[in-house]
């Protein structure tokens, strides 16, 4: 238990260092300091709303069929290996956008773990019956 509590954490932290460099790369941009000609981040910031949602339902979109493929090759390592890299540039895009909106990964993993231990239908559910789905 401790061995996957320990795992768990180093995630975390991973992916709050790389929000971290995300912020940063954000900030860089609004302050002139990054040219979207040179970095990828700041190419992603210069997009806006739509560009980076529209980027991240074209990674969702590679994710899926890697998901496909790899269920079509028996779970092949190499078809698990594609997916792992397409599951890491969704969740990098996703990183992006929650920083174009000034939320951070903290306020995902709070979200998932106040709905720990509740059923996914009674979430829906309690969603529906207060309009917010």
């Amino acid at each position: 238990m401790n061995k996957i509590l320990n795992s768990d954490k180093k995630i975390e932290s991973g992916l709050i260092h790389l929000a971290d460099v995300v912020d940063q790369r954000r900030d860089a941009f609004k302050a002139g300091q990054a040219d979207p000609k040179t970095s990828y981040t700041a190419l992603l910031f210069s997009k806006g709303d739509d560009g980076i949602l529209k980027k991240i339902g074209e990674e969702a979109t590679e994710a899926v069929m890697a998901a496909k493929d790899a269920r079509n090759s028996n779970l092949a390592a190499d078809q698990q290996k594609l997916l792992v890299g397409e599951m890491a540039d969704l969740w990098f895009h996703c990183l992006i956008a929650l920083s174009q909106f000034n939320l951070r990964p903290e306020d995902v993993i709070a979200e998932l773990d106040r709905r720990l231990g509740t059923s996914g239908i009674e979430e829906k559910a309690a969603r529906k019956a207060t309009g917010k789905e």
